[in-house]
């Protein structure tokens, strides 16, 4: 598309009175609308002109500056992974007396205590004790912190994952990766700040779908970006055929000015302003996109670190290894979830658990530890703060009709590793056989403000105005679990 000077300038196209004064003595409000917007921090988000992703200093300084969130979706057993119950074996058969029934999803499918299939043995100087599924994860133990003791408000898939995701148990509110790069930005501006991906065998997408990695009432721009599953990751990395470098950048030029010169009418339309910055984006991917997931320019060593030559775990792989060169290109945010939609096809161990965890753990466990040694071996741990779990736990009794385990809602393990956290320690317990929370308990707030705290983010101060109040990612409560934090 040519371009002819008389669109040069815009102004040209209205020379009307009203845009005259709108320019000029209107122009004072909008100096004290950005002199309030200032004050609250939120300029860098509302004044035109100025990039809501510009990378921005947290509320205090921390070694954390970008996130990896490894998320089990489904809900991973935490005493068939990282919280041994030996209790489990000595009461397994036995009626658990007062289990209310209504606390799992099925309620008229509970049975008696059933102990793990799994072997668990110690590792590490923390001598922490891990399941057998995780031969490879089991050596890095000591750079992991493990909160025993998280629990969370439902048994039900998808307002457990708006919860998990976004601290609220229903949709329409941002996610955690959204509240970071609000307060944060991003310190590339050729790739999106904040990316998200799912399965990519055909199972599906996580339960509540695109909402959990959504901005909601944040500005559009804060939104993940989620890569394919197939074919090419991203939309239009590709410029159209038979058009110049020179044509594209006209095109966004004219458009970027037409959009502001609207914009100037209110200096608050975060949709528009996501809009012009998302058009922008798209045109710095097409250069850097390509280079950031061309995974055949790593080493074979680095390859099969991960694991890309093991069938069982290509797909996985390859996403972690993507996260790896994103983190270390400047995004600040990204999110991987391992497995699909419904039931067997995620961590959602309903009929066999032995087999349902030993085959997603088959996928996980050497790419997830490859991140782990890779990180450490380029200096990125210390500044990658990486996080794993899922929504919720599963019941330490089995399921009648097979050899699973129920949701559990009051129980689940996650740990961390890099970014500041204080390795090999172990926060919180659960009961003899890991159905509840009992010591130091840890709710979804608690670790929000955590992860935020680590990122240099003080959680109560991380605020956005909405429908006439101040919403923040930790709601009305919150506390930082200290004895992670190195």
């Amino acid at each position: 598309m040519n371009l002819t000077p008389a669109f040069a300038d815009v102004s040209a196209l209205d020379p009307s009175r009203r845009r005259f004064l709108s320019r000029a003595g209107l122009g004072c409000g909008s100096l004290a609308l950005t002199d309030l917007l200032a004050r609250q921090g939120l300029v860098a988000h509302a004044a035109p002109g100025v990039n809501p992703l510009a990378s921005r200093p947290g509320h205090f300084s921390t070694p954390a500056k970008s996130v990896i969130w490894l998320f089990m979706n489904g809900g991973p057993s935490q005493v068939d992974t990282w919280d041994y119950k030996p209790g489990l074996a000595q009461r397994d058969g036995q009626e658990l007396e007062g289990f209310d029934k209504n606390t799992g999803f099925f309620t008229e499918n509970v049975g008696p205590v059933m102990r793990s299939p799994f072997q668990f043995q110690q590792h590490g100087q923390s001598g922490t004790w891990v399941s057998e599924i995780f031969p490879n994860l089991a050596h890095h133990v000591d750079k992991m912190s493990f909160l025993h003791s998280c629990h969370t408000d439902s048994n039900n898939h998808s307002p457990a994952l708006f919860k998990i995701n976004t601290g609220f148990a229903r949709m329409g509110f941002p996610c955690v990766g959204s509240w970071v790069t609000y307060g944060l930005g991003t310190e590339t501006q050729n790739l999106p700040a904040f990316v998200v991906m799912y399965d990519t065998l055909g199972r599906g997408i996580p339960k509540g779908h695109a909402q959990n990695w959504g901005a909601g009432f944040l500005p559009g721009i804060y939104q993940g970006t989620a890569l394919k599953a197939q074919g090419a990751p991203l939309d239009d990395l590709i410029r159209p055929a038979g058009q110049s470098d020179g044509q594209q950048r006209a095109q966004l030029d004219l458009l970027a000015r037409l959009n502001r010169r609207h914009l100037e009418g209110s200096a608050v339309e975060s949709d528009l302003t996501a809009r012009i910055e998302s058009f922008e984006l798209a045109y710095r991917m097409q250069m850097a996109a390509p280079e950031a997931i061309a995974l055949e320019t790593e080493s074979e060593a680095t390859q099969k670190l991960y694991g890309l030559d093991n069938k069982s775990c290509t797909h996985f792989a390859r996403q972690c290894l993507i996260a790896r060169r994103l983190v270390e290109r400047g995004t600040r945010f990204v999110q991987i979830y391992s497995g699909g939609m419904d039931n067997e096809l995620s961590w959602d161990g309903h009929s066999d658990i032995r087999k349902n965890h030993s085959g997603f753990a088959q996928e996980t466990d050497q790419p997830i530890a490859g991140l782990l040694a890779d990180l450490e071996s380029r200096g990125l741990l210390e500044s990658t703060l990486v996080i794993w779990g899922g929504e919720f736990g599963r019941l330490p009794i089995v399921q009648k009709g097979g050899t699973g385990r129920d949701h559990n809602p009051h129980a689940f393990t996650y740990w961390m590793a890099g970014g500041g956290i204080k390795p090999g320690v172990h926060h919180g317990a659960t009961d003899e056989i890991g159905h509840k929370a009992v010591e130091k308990p840890v709710s979804v707030h608690d670790l929000h403000a955590t992860i935020l705290h680590l990122l240099g983010l003080e959680h109560t101060q991380l605020t956005y105005r909405f429908s006439g109040r101040d919403f923040r990612l930790t709601d009305v409560s919150g506390e930082v679990v200290d004895s992670i934090i190195a």
